[in-house]
């Protein structure tokens, strides 16, 4: 009798063995993805990734491997071997989250562009089939909307198809989905046009309506720690202060190094 893929992966997670106390097993998050996540360094602050907040909502026996950087598409992160260093590290149990989809619209340049209903999906399964392939669990995030508003003051989407094929190609392949996308841009109306600049990298020198923020990081991370436990990717004692407020202190910036380009 042939086993589906379905059937692997959970016969894979169910073989890894438990440690820790209470049953419990340490576990890490992969992070695969671009600016929007990624770590900043002490040139780019205020500048802050959503990964960089995430850890804030998850116990200290869920670590965060945030392999998120600038620039990157789903293309380009994994040309750039990218994608293969996370896989050389990944163990079984562990979680590999995708997110990508801002640098993929770049239609001029080739080293990044996929159109979405084909390259953009077929790079996606190699991040899902690698992880499967190693006993991880794939996850599947909707890229986070932008700051754009029309004349009535409305919160307007700004991915085109991307998040709508992401979103059929988890369906396909049975991949868990995270809607941040969906919810990103309900939380940006709920908040106003005005009040949204709180939470993009408007300084005195920039208005930037793509990147976040330390209060708009928060924001974000605590939307995806919401739709991991929504989704009982985590459990609940896996989740924690989602009702808290998160000081912005506790956002830091490193001094870059030569490996942070890496």
């Amino acid at each position: 009798m042939s086993l589906t893929r379905r059937q692997v992966e959970l016969g894979a997670l169910a073989a890894v063995p438990l440690r820790g106390g209470g049953g419990r097993r340490d576990r890490t998050l992969y992070i695969a993805g671009d600016s929007t996540a990624a770590q900043k360094y002490a040139d780019a602050a205020p500048e802050t990734g959503w990964g960089m907040a995430l850890p804030f909502f998850l116990r200290k026996g869920v670590e965060v491997a945030n392999r998120a950087i600038n620039g990157r598409s789903s293309k380009s992160f994994a040309d750039e071997g990218r994608l293969d260093a996370i896989l050389a590290a990944i163990r079984p149990g562990d979680l590999l989250l995708i997110q990508f989809g801002h640098n993929d619209e770049k239609i001029d340049d080739p080293t990044r562009y996929t159109e979405p209903w084909t390259t953009y999906q077929d790079y996606l399964r190699l991040y899902v089939d690698g992880a499967r392939g190693r006993g991880a669990r794939p996850l599947l995030a909707t890229p986070a909307e932008r700051r754009r508003f029309d004349a009535d003051g409305n919160a307007v989407p700004t991915h085109g198809d991307y998040p709508a094929a992401m979103r059929a190609l988890a369906q396909q392949e049975r991949v868990t989905l995270l809607d941040i996308e969906a919810l990103s841009l309900a939380l940006w109306q709920r908040i106003g046009v005005e009040e949204t600049k709180v939470y993009f990298n408007w300084t005195e020198t920039e208005q930037d309506n793509t990147h976040f923020n330390p209060p708009g990081a928060i924001a974000v991370a605590r939307l995806v720690a919401r739709e991991l436990l929504r989704t009982r990717v985590l459990a609940p004692r896996d989740v924690v202060r989602l009702r808290d407020e998160i000081p912005t202190s506790w956002i830091t910036w490193p001094e870059a190094t030569d490996a942070s380009a890496l």
